[in-house]
């Protein structure tokens, strides 16, 4: 019987974990807080825990971490990390970094069953989910590697990752209770500390989770949209099959929001299929009367999947008729270019190697 990982308990689970082997709640928020230093690998190095406390640990429980198995840097700053898991299936994560900060794009699945045909990782299938230690492992592991990059900035408290966002591989919200464990413990002040309102949480549209997101975090929403009605959305998200944009677009209305906070619409812009200005003035249209940003994503070509990347004048076009419309806009350009850079494909990649 394989011990239990600390990394996926939550305070509160971790201090009754605690107790359950006889020591206090203060011993259990000392353990929790020790997991999310940088570089403790083992429970000898939790110094201010006896001996006896530390032995006990290690008979009756392990805790996890990760090291990249990969690491590719493009020449615009991005890396993508790729990850083995313990069962040997491989994952990957993605840090990207603007003129004022660092956003970490982490995985929350092995593979996806949503099936989006624009997306490598649709290719790969679901294989399972990711526990709540295989998601902030991904954030624990980057930290680690830009702390031995710049380990002085580190040492100044320097957040190094000012944003997370569940965008990697896989369906967060197919993942919800570990995604919102993971959650817990990434903003936990004995975790990593971070804002609930740096981090964002992107769905394909499963409806009846984003009102349970809501109610159980105070993360950002993010909904992948890409196409303005049914049919086109039907072909490329067969999610939409199930719950179309109407219901959509109402749980977004439903979601709570605090002052100032918005939902981010992502749309990727494919050649020919949902880039003309017809498009434009509809989705326009369907986001009258929710908060909300439009982010535009010119879609990043990958062998294997037939969509083309939209012409530099159907971006621009595009993006101008929504912000007319009075929306905020931001066109996302594609990062890493010359490297692994479409989701799921270093994942894809190590598994053929």
């Amino acid at each position: 019987m394989s011990l239990p990982d600390l990394k996926d308990y939550t305070l509160q689970e971790l201090v009754g974990f605690a107790e359950s082997l006889g020591l206090s709640a203060f011993r259990g928020r000392q353990i929790f807080s020790w997991l999310y230093r940088p570089g403790i690998t083992d429970f000898s190095q939790m110094t201010d825990l006896s001996l006896k406390v530390r032995q006990q640990l290690a008979e009756n429980a392990t805790f996890s971490r990760l090291v990249p198995a990969v690491k590719e840097n493009s020449v615009d700053g991005t890396s993508k990390y790729g990850f083995q898991l313990a069962d040997k299936k491989y994952i990957e994560s993605v840090l990207i970094p603007d003129e004022d900060r660092l956003t970490l794009c982490i995985s929350s699945q092995v593979g996806c069953a949503m099936g989006c045909l624009f997306c490598k990782t649709a290719t790969m299938g679901l294989q399972r989910n990711l526990t709540p230690a295989e998601i902030v492992n991904q954030v624990g592991a980057v930290i680690e590697d830009i702390r031995c990059a710049i380990k002085p900035e580190f040492e100044q408290g320097n957040r190094l990752i000012n944003n997370i966002v569940f965008m990697g591989m896989g369906e967060p919200l197919a993942n919800l209770d570990n995604v919102v464990k993971a959650i817990n413990i990434l903003t936990d002040q004995r975790g990593y500390n971070f804002s609930e309102r740096r981090i964002t949480v992107s769905t394909c549209g499963l409806v009846p989770r984003i009102a349970e997101l809501g109610e159980r975090t105070n993360v950002n929403l993010a909904i992948s949209l890409h196409a303005i009605d049914d049919e086109t959305r039907d072909r490329i998200m067969p999610v939409n099959k199930t719950f179309s944009i109407a219901r959509l677009l109402q749980a977004c209305r439903d979601f709570p929001l605090a002052k100032r906070r918005r939902i981010m619409f992502e749309y990727i812009l494919i050649d020919g299929l949902n880039d003309a200005p017809r498009h434009a003035k509809k989705l326009a249209a369907l986001l009258r009367n929710i908060r909300c940003k439009i982010n535009l994503l010119p879609f990043n070509e990958v062998e294997g999947i037939a969509f083309k990347e939209p012409k530099e004048e159907s971006t621009a076009q595009f993006q101008k008729i929504l912000r007319d419309a009075g929306y905020t806009v931001i066109v996302r350009s594609s990062r890493g270019a010359d490297i692994s850079a479409a989701c799921g494909q270093l994942a894809d990649k190590l598994v053929d190697d």
